[in-house]
């Protein structure tokens, strides 16, 4: 690797610049859509206090480490690696870090794209006055007739990959970073705004003990590895963002003091969108644990009864696009830096990154619709029915599929008087988010954790980081040789079991 590459991408103007496209990256529709609904889905409380833990213990000194490889070196995260390992003398295997990193962020481009595509539909949907006087039904079956529609899915799929790929294309100072500089404050602003109406729900107490009540009875170790998978998909860890928008960050800023300001930003982001949906789910009588659609079904209420809803609700959407827009946009950077180093306009890096992305992205459009049958790794498990004696049934066993037809083995396998049978699988979408949030994701995150604590030197490290405070600096010494990787490899192991 020449030494002509580093610091060729640019340089961000100053260090809060960074902070706000760290958090773009970080605050996204992590925070605003998949976080509230997994807390849902995980108990609540329980669930937000292991999480906190987990930013805590993993996320934070983990994404320290990862903006400090990315300075140290200026380039994409994979001729990053590649360099590192090679003037560490660490084990080849750590040159993968890059390259695995890349492969994670494409995946999770593809079907970001599609997700974030929601938010541009209900942006359109919100403007024209839809979800005036809205029911809870009635929102419900708005979002139900979008999964259902293939077409409209890629449309907005579509028109937010161009997005992506505009900005990208115009480089770090001329797009994100004057994107970021705006945006970014606005979203806080209105998500403070909501936080005001949402105190004056009845539903107000019931949404807040939900989520801060501790009710570990509901905390499995499911919800654990859960929690930990998604304080890695939300600070962008182990997909090469972060990284490569450390190798912008200005020389003389503080790692320590910076990413503790975006890990900060994007947990109170985290629990203000919590703070503004679950209110509004209690008052309209709506189920917390509803899943993925739970934002697109509980806000467009609220900016239907609100005064002024068209706007403010256009508003709102608006902004989570652009907030989704900066994480996707450090999602493919990674890619689009390396093929820039390799002699490709950027222009044209862009185009084919994204343009890949987008084809990927067609599995999960139709994983919500034509293709929701089509499943892969099916459990067929038969139980007792309720209405038979458990004592004097003899159940068969179990069968499993790598991929099936799941209406067909609902023929093949139909309930008895004393059997039922549970059929359970992943769709293409579901295959997606299981690889890279329960082990590309967290694999990537312990080989950082083992590379920055174990093989950098002590002195190269604490002089890259600027930590002036020595105790701060040995205890995240401490955590990223010892905590950091054994929380996160409980994640993966599990993940691969």
């Amino acid at each position: 690797m020449t030494a002509d590459k580093r610091g060729m991408h640019g340089i961000w103007s100053s260090r809060w610049t960074f902070i706000l496209a760290a958090t773009g990256s970080a605050v996204g529709l992590g925070n605003i859509w998949k976080f509230p609904y997994i807390a849902g889905e995980n108990g609540g409380g329980a669930f937000v206090l292991v999480y906190l833990l987990c930013i805590l213990t993993a996320g934070i000194p983990i994404m320290m480490a990862e903006v400090l490889l990315g300075r140290k070196a200026r380039m994409s995260p994979i001729h990053t690696m590649e360099r590192l390992t090679a003037t560490a003398k660490a084990p080849r295997m750590f040159a993968g870090i890059g390259w695995m990193g890349a492969v994670a962020g494409f995946c999770i481009l593809s079907f970001y794209s599609v997700i974030a595509g929601w938010t541009v539909y209900y942006t359109v949907k919100m403007a024209t006055g839809t979800f005036t006087g809205i029911s809870g039904e009635n929102a419900g079956a708005v979002f139900s007739d979008l999964l259902a529609d293939p077409q409209s899915l890629m449309l907005y799929h579509t028109i937010f990959m161009v997005l992506v790929g505009v900005v990208i294309a115009r480089g770090v100072h001329r797009g994100l970073e004057n994107a970021v500089r705006i945006m970014m404050p606005l979203l806080f602003i209105m998500l403070i705004l909501l936080l005001g109406y949402s105190l004056t729900t009845p539903g107000f107490s019931q949404g807040f003990n939900f989520l801060f009540s501790f009710d570990f009875s509901k905390l499995s170790q499911e919800s654990v590895v859960v929690a930990l998978g998604h304080a890695f998909f939300t600070l962008s860890l182990g997909m090469g963002a972060i990284m490569a928008y450390g190798a912008y960050m200005p020389a003389d800023a503080s790692l320590g003091k910076t990413v503790l300001a975006v890990g900060i930003l994007d947990t109170i982001v985290a629990l203000a969108a919590g703070l503004v949906i679950f209110p509004i789910v209690f008052t309209n009588g709506l189920e917390p644990g509803a899943g993925p659609g739970l934002m697109f079904q509980t806000l467009p209420i609220a900016f239907g009864g609100l005064p002024g809803g068209v706007l403010i609700g256009t508003t709102f959407f608006v902004l989570v696009v652009i907030a989704a827009w900066s994480s996707a946009i450090s999602i493919a950077e990674p890619a689009v830096a390396w093929c820039v180093e390799k002699g490709v306009g950027r222009g044209r890096s862009t185009f084919i990154v994204c343009a890949l992305a987008w084809f990927l992205g067609i599995g999960t459009v139709f994983s919500f619709n034509d293709w929701s049958n089509n499943q892969f790794f099916v459990h067929v498990t038969p139980t007792v029915a309720e209405q038979a004696d458990a004592t004097s049934v003899q159940l068969p066993e179990a069968e499993w599929f790598a991929y099936a037809d799941v209406s067909e083995l609902e023929r093949l396998y139909p309930p008895t008087e004393s059997v039922n049978f549970q059929i359970t699988g992943k769709t293409f979408f579901d295959v997606l988010d299981f690889l890279t949030a329960n082990i590309l994701l967290p694999l990537g995150g312990v080989l950082i954790s083992l590379f920055g604590g174990w093989f950098l030197s002590r002195r190269s490290v604490a002089d890259e980081a600027r930590v002036n405070n020595t105790a701060i600096f040995e205890i995240w010494r401490f955590m990223i040789r010892f905590v950091s990787p054994a929380a996160v490899l409980f994640v993966f192991i599990h993940g691969i079991l």
